[in-house]
């Protein structure tokens, strides 16, 4: 089995990038082989529509735009599973986690009957990390981002979704401008159930990559 594990944060050492090496351990602990990427780390853009990939006499399945994310593109497509994180920004994931699906998706999706080129199976695990509380995310977000699902489909695995909420922003909030936030509320819930969240990581890196 192969796992490509992607943190779409801009941060390589906070809550998604752990959240991440927690998905990845879990997978490495079933035997798979993994690959982590700070996608953050790769200079690309979303979808150009040049539709090279829609063209008759292309292979399909295959983005042909030239920079980092078309090998990333190939890998994914290639693997067993993919485990992907983002914080949510404004209620959506990050530009450059939205980018990456833009190409990936689109250049398996068909034009002629909207079904997909992609004849394996990947396999999804997203996880979303917040500021905001699991009760705002159940009302306010979760609905909408489910489209990511939706997207992910076309890859015709299992879809796995996690929301890690009310997260930890900084060390020490007295050095920022952050008066609308309880330090100690936020270290107490970091303390209760972030671990919690880590061991869920775990556990879907893992049963996603058997």
């Amino acid at each position: 089995m192969k796992t490509i594990v992607i943190n779409a944060s801009p941060r390589k050492k906070w809550n998604t990038a752990e959240i991440m090496q927690a998905a990845q351990k879990g997978a490495e602990s079933v035997g798979a082989e993994t690959e982590y990427i700070n996608l953050y780390d790769l200079v690309f853009k979303g979808c150009r529509s040049c539709l090279i990939c829609k063209m008759k006499d292309k292979t399909k399945g295959k983005c042909y735009w030239k920079d980092d994310l078309s090998p990333l593109i190939e890998k994914i497509l290639d693997a067993d599973a993919l485990l992907i994180g983002s914080p949510i920004y404004f209620g959506e994931v990050t530009s450059e986690f939205r980018a990456l699906v833009e190409r990936l998706i689109f250049c398996v999706l068909s034009y002629d009957d909207g079904s997909s080129y992609y004849t394996g199976k990947v396999n999804v695990g997203i996880f979303y990390t917040m500021n905001a509380p699991m009760q705002y995310f159940k009302e306010s977000m979760e609905e909408s981002l489910k489209s990511n699902e939706f997207l992910f489909s076309f890859l015709n695995g299992k879809i796995v979704s996690y929301p890690v909420c009310d997260t930890l922003q900084v060390s020490k909030y007295s050095k920022y401008n952050m008066a609308g936030f309880s330090e100690e509320a936020k270290q107490k819930q970091y303390v209760m159930q972030f671990p919690k969240d880590l061991q869920k990581a775990f556990e879907i890196g893992a049963d996603l990559s058997k």
